[in-house]
Parts: C-alpha cells; structure tokens; sequence
C-alpha cells in the first residue's frame, strides 16, 4: 500500500514538473513568436509531409539524419486546422520539452535524491536563457533537447518490466530524433551495472538504443549533406565555447557578454569555467559512481556537441578566436550554444546537487562544499528568473501565420486548385487551399 502511494505522488509530481514546465516554455516564446512558423517547420517538414504522406515522411531522411519527433509534430500541425498550424507545432514543442523537464525529475532521483535539487535539474530545459531565441517552441529544434534526456534514460535502473519498456520507448523516440544521442550510449552501462546483480530489465532500453543508434549512423552515412565541412581551430573552438554555450547559461544576450570580453579581458568569462571545473572534480571525488559517469556525460557532452557543430557546419563556426572588439560587441547567439549550454548548466545543477548530499557524511570541507554548491543552486536559480520574461527571437517579428491564413479564405474558395505562399521565419510556406477549405 505504502508502495503504491510513493508511486502516484511520484507520478503526480512528473505530471505537475511537466505541465509547469510546457507553461513557462509557452509563456517565455511571446504571443508573437508562437504564433509564428519557423524555418523546416513551415518549409521542408511541411512540404515533405503533404508530398509524401505520413507513412512516408516519418522516418525520411534530412539532412544526413532522422527527425521522428519534428515529423510527428508536423504532422499534428497539419491534422488540425490548418489556420493554428504555427500554434500547434509551438504547442506541441513546448509540451515537448515539458515531457523532457518529467522524464529528467522521475529518472534523476536515483543520483539526487532532494526533490527541490531534482526540480532544478529537470527545469533546465526551459529556465536556459537562451533557449527561447531559436530552439524553443519549434519542431526543427526539437532534437537538441533530446540530448539532455537520453542521459537519464540510459543510465536509468528500471525497477518494473512496464517502467523498462516505458523507458525503452522514449529512448526509441529520442535517438530517432538526433543522431548525437549515440555520444551518450556508454552510460547504458549503469543500468546493467547496480550494486547487485545485472539485471535484465536493462535489456530492452540497450536494444533498443543500439538498434536505433545504427539506424543513425546508417543514415548518416549514405545520405547526402548539403552543408559545407567546418575546419575550426582550437582557439576557435574555446573562445567560442566561452563566448556562446557558458555565456548562455547566464545571460541571453550574447552580444553584452561580448562587450564585457571586449571591455575587461576573457578572464570575464575564463574564471567561471575554472571554478566549475574545480567543482566538477570535487563533486568527481566525493559522488557515487553513477553520479560521475553523469557528470563526465553532460560537461563532456556539452563540448562534444559544440565541437561537432563546428566541424560538421563551417557556417557554425565564427571564427571566435580571431575577433576583435567590435565584433565582440555585436555577437549573435545561435541554436548550437543553447544545446551545448542545456548540458553544461545540467552539469553545473548535478555537480551542485553531489555537493550538497555529501553534506550528510559531515565533515568541514564537505560542509564547504554544500554551502557553495547551493550558492550554485540560488545562482541558477536567480539567473532564471531574470530571463524568464519574453525576449527577442528569431520569430519576435513574425509574419504571423494565422491571419495570412484566414484572410486568403475567400481566395481559396474562388480558386480552390491555389496554392498559397504562406509567409514564415525566414522562409514561407506553399499550403494548398484544398487544406484552408478542409474544416469549411
């Protein structure tokens, strides 16, 4: 009975971390940038969806990789009336990252045991200061936050056969979706490694991690990408890095970072990365081992996939290292600081979170360390809320789509063969009237 009831309440709080969550997502994107279609959303998903159907977009490829989560979600778009379509897939991808913040608060309290640290944690998705600029909100950006949850998912000891297969499905879902996940598939060792004995409810999730991970890697390896090899240098790479993914993790406007690095030297945004990385290590000596192997996942995921980006896109890189101060100061943000910064502000939280549970062995270094890792913690949690409120993005302008929509009503029904040019961000979008007129 007692069991029962720890696992509703636990339910319970999933259900209310992700709703929470889908809600500040919604409220951070502004009436304007939800309302507006973004880039493959309203371009290539869109046009893949009505010329190939369902069965046969799903799983097509784009890009060098599968995108099942942005389809399914096009495809949501594209079931309702057409007219709400940039608002069902904002919707949709917000409930997204809501359904990631629930997985991360259920999967992580095996490794962070205090609920109020585990809340944090999960939130990070949706408290990034700069998610809402570009990834939040849209289908095409849906993959990035697939990297912060198949951590969770892979190192997870399901306790039931219904929890490994629920597991097992996500994980399906996630590494169809991005194909970095597979830099993550190392930590599937702790779900066969528990103190006891292997258990065998690790099975599915490894099976079905591998199987799609191949899926990946053969997708990406007779597919054909249009974008053009970055060949960054080193000191690209880590100017870059400081300037983008840890400056996201603090402040949206990437460009005020800039100036303070034009202004007063790197030292600005340097010396932060050293005091995490003596955090990191101290959290390293004195947490479990499934807590390092997460650590060692999402701060060497977080560079991993920032350096990635680099190398596979040269438009990724800006050539950061070679930047004077005038450019410094009018830096823009882009989508792959907000995926690497996901990871390194989950880093930070969990590093935090060690510290903190090492308290209870006493200790006056260990009671150091917890007062400075909650310092951490009201950090995280202060610079979330001052970026909580909607900012610029790159929908902030729109053009809206809903009112192109309805005021080509009467168009369509004079012509109802038309195709109309729907305008997006920073595209448009061909919507046959046979669509405007479905629902009339």
């Amino acid at each position: 009975m007692e069991r029962t009831r720890r696992t509703l309440l636990t339910a319970l709080a999933a259900v209310v971390v992700g709703i929470g969550a889908t809600a500040l997502a919604w409220y951070r994107l502004g009436p304007v940038t939800r309302g507006t279609a973004w880039a493959e959303d309203g371009g290539l998903f869109l046009r893949e969806r009505l010329a190939l159907g369902v069965d046969g977009s799903l799983l097509h490829p784009y890009a060098g990789y599968l995108h099942l989560l942005p389809r399914l979600v096009v495809d949501l778009g594209v079931a309702r009336p057409i007219e709400q379509y940039a608002l069902t897939v904002s919707a949709a991808s917000c409930a997204i990252a809501g359904a990631v913040c629930a997985t991360v608060f259920l999967l992580s309290r095996d490794v962070v045991r205090a609920w109020p640290l585990r809340l944090v944690l999960a939130a990070v998705p949706v408290v990034l200061p700069l998610a809402p600029y570009e990834i939040s909100g849209t289908a095409a950006n849906l993959h990035w936050y697939m990297l912060v949850a198949v951590p969770w998912l892979f190192s997870y000891r399901a306790r039931t056969w219904w929890g490994a297969s629920v597991v097992a499905v996500l994980a399906l879902v996630a590494v169809l979706t991005e194909v970095q996940t597979v830099l993550f598939l190392p930590l599937l060792l702790l779900a066969w490694f528990p103190r006891s004995a292997p258990r065998l409810r690790a099975l599915p999730v490894t099976v079905v991690a591998l199987g799609a991970g191949a899926a990946q890697a053969v997708v990406a390896l007779t597919t054909h990408r249009s974008s053009v090899r970055g060949d960054p240098s080193v000191v690209d790479v880590v100017a870059g890095y400081l300037v983008q993914p840890v400056a996201a993790t603090w402040d949206r406007d990437v460009a005020a970072v800039g100036r303070a690095v034009a202004a007063h030297g790197w030292w600005v945004v340097a010396v932060p990365v050293v005091v995490l990385v003596l955090l990191v290590l101290a959290a390293m000596v004195v947490g479990t081992w499934p807590a390092r192997f997460l650590l060692v996942g999402l701060a060497g995921g977080s560079v991993a996939v920032w350096v990635a980006a680099l190398v596979a896109n040269s438009s990724a890189d800006g050539r950061w290292g070679s930047l004077d101060d005038a450019h410094l100061a009018t830096l823009g943000a882009t989508r792959y600081a907000a995926a690497a910064g996901m990871l390194l502000l989950s880093a930070v939280v969990l590093t935090a979170a060690v510290l903190v549970e090492q308290q209870r062995t006493g200790g006056t270094g260990r009671v150091i360390g917890a007062a400075v890792a909650w310092c951490v913690v009201a950090l995280v949690v202060a610079v979330s809320v001052l970026n909580v409120a909607p900012g610029p993005a790159q929908r902030s302008a729109g053009p809206v789509w809903a009112p192109q929509v309805t005021e080509s009503i009467a168009a369509c029904r004079a012509e109802p063969g038309r195709i109309l040019v729907i305008r997006t961000a920073p595209w448009a979008a061909e919507v046959p009237c046979s669509l405007v007129l479905r629902d009339r």
